[in-house]
């Protein structure tokens, strides 16, 4: 090494250490910055250069050390983890919000619950079967039966209500995603742009990262790496963003409960459904589902046809024996309740305006149809036990989608936990990297300045011994 190749390879090492303090300082600036990636200054040795002659002076060390790149301390199977466990946790998130929601519409057990207005109903018609014709007993029940049919109608507003509520938040979603599509296709062509131009991009694919598992929460779907550092982002198997270009969704068809499907699709193709593979968004449009013939459609609507089908079957029974009777006039009894097929739920009404409507039995003080009424409260197929299935069948459903979003939460934990053991900022680190560059760039320096005396002996003492 000549003394003045010695110099240049001081420098070299000033340099590296200088950018390792800046990287270090960088670290430790975004600390607690969400989503930003830890980075290491990369670097390598540079070798001696081959020289010939008289003056080649044989082997030479080599020439100090070069800053090859800043790296990013990111791991793409972590990120792909990541992205995977928060589309499960998006999907079982928002089924278990909307089954608990609608097991809560059921008010069960409890004193406000359909089976407690139940009870009473038949104690109602027990109470006028003992006393028939008279006005007290008749008065309760149909003022019980009123609000046995309000809490129904109720119910089912609340069910109403939240199918509007998701159907809401589901547009939201889907306004989101769009965005976040748009950000990471301009997120594409900056890093592609400075990549080419040489420069760093360690943060804008912090940034490209974030938005890429938020669309996983909302979508599912994949990432796909590019050669020139763009990527690809799949959903459904097509392509949401592709380089810097990305594809606008749009939520079509029902706005209300009972107004058919609901389907995401591309927006320059109408018409096209979008198989998510998971996500909130996938987990809104499986409870907005429409009901089917096999009860496997959608929560809400399933509901809903639960609740409609209860007050039907409830009807039928009690207006099957009503109208077997006559009044204490001798009228036929006719139905006691009337409903609007198809919403029964919402329409169920008590059609006798008084004890002279209520047919009580066969003719004079004969209390054996109200009797008979208030026996249907048992057997396997009667209201209350139609009623227990509909509860049972709620709460496990409930119960399920809670215990998949639990499991689904700790898988999407423990991705995030790796992540960031792999990516985050240790500031014990930093500190312990930092004296090391400290000491480095002193010791640089103190090689700089030897180096600057042996030149100086050389240039201005050279000679001047025994003058």
């Amino acid at each position: 090494m000549s003394t003045f190749s010695g110099l240049n390879t001081a420098y070299t090492g000033l340099v590296a250490a200088r950018q390792g303090l800046n990287v270090v300082g960088q670290n430790i600036a975004n600390v607690n910055t969400e989503g930003y990636t830890r980075q290491r200054a990369s670097t390598s040795s540079v070798g001696p250069v081959a020289q010939t002659g008289l003056f080649a002076g044989g082997v030479r060390a080599g020439q100090g050390v070069s800053v090859d790149a800043i790296a990013r301390l990111g791991d793409l199977h972590l990120d792909a983890r990541v992205r995977s466990a928060a589309a499960a946790a998006g999907y079982a998130s928002v089924r278990s919000d909307t089954l608990s929601a609608l097991e809560d519409v059921l008010r069960e057990p409890g004193d406000n619950g359909i089976s407690a207005r139940l009870q009473q109903f038949w104690a109602g018609w027990q109470d006028i079967a003992n006393q028939p014709g008279e006005p007290a007993p008749a008065g309760v029940l149909l003022e019980q039966t009123t609000v046995f049919t309000q809490q129904l109608a109720h119910g089912y507003g609340e069910i109403e209500a939240q199918w509007t509520e998701v159907r809401g938040k589901a547009d939201t979603m889907a306004a989101e995603l769009n965005s976040a599509a748009a950000q990471v296709a301009d997120l594409n062509a900056r890093i592609r742009t400075t990549l080419a131009a040489g420069g760093s991009v360690n943060e804008l694919l912090d940034k490209r990262s974030t938005l890429t598992a938020d669309i996983a929460s909302l979508a599912g779907g994949t990432v796909r790496q590019n050669t020139d550092g763009t990527v690809d982002v799949l959903i459904g198997g097509n392509a949401l963003v592709s380089g810097d270009s990305f594809r606008p969704v749009k939520l079509t068809g029902a706005t209300q409960l009972d107004g058919g499907t609901l389907q995401l699709e591309w927006a320059h193709r109408p018409g096209s459904p979008i198989a998510l593979d998971g996500g909130e968004l996938a987990g809104a449009l499986s409870v907005l589902a429409p009901a089917n013939a096999s009860k496997t459609g959608g929560a809400i609507a399933e509901a809903a046809a639960r609740f409609n089908a209860f007050a039907e079957d409830f009807a039928a029974q009690v207006n099957a024996v009503h109208s077997t009777g006559v009044t204490p006039t001798g009228a036929p009894g006719g139905n006691f309740f009337s409903y609007v097929p198809g919403r029964a739920a919402q329409t169920l009404a008590v059609v006798p305006q008084g004890v002279g409507d209520i047919a009580t039995g066969t003719g004079g003080l004969d209390g054996s149809i109200a009797d008979r009424i208030s026996q249907l409260g048992t057997g396997p197929t009667s209201p209350n036990t139609v009623w227990t299935a509909v509860v049972t069948e709620f709460g496990v459903a409930a119960k399920a989608a809670q215990q998949s979003a639990n499991l689904a939460d700790l898988a999407n934990t423990s991705a995030a936990n790796q992540q960031l053991a792999s990516a985050s900022v240790d500031l014990d680190e930093e500190n312990v990297n930092l004296l090391s560059f400290q000491h480095a760039y002193q010791g640089a320096a103190r090689v700089m300045t030897a180096v600057d005396e042996m030149l100086d002996t050389l240039i201005n003492r050279t000679g001047l011994v025994g003058r």
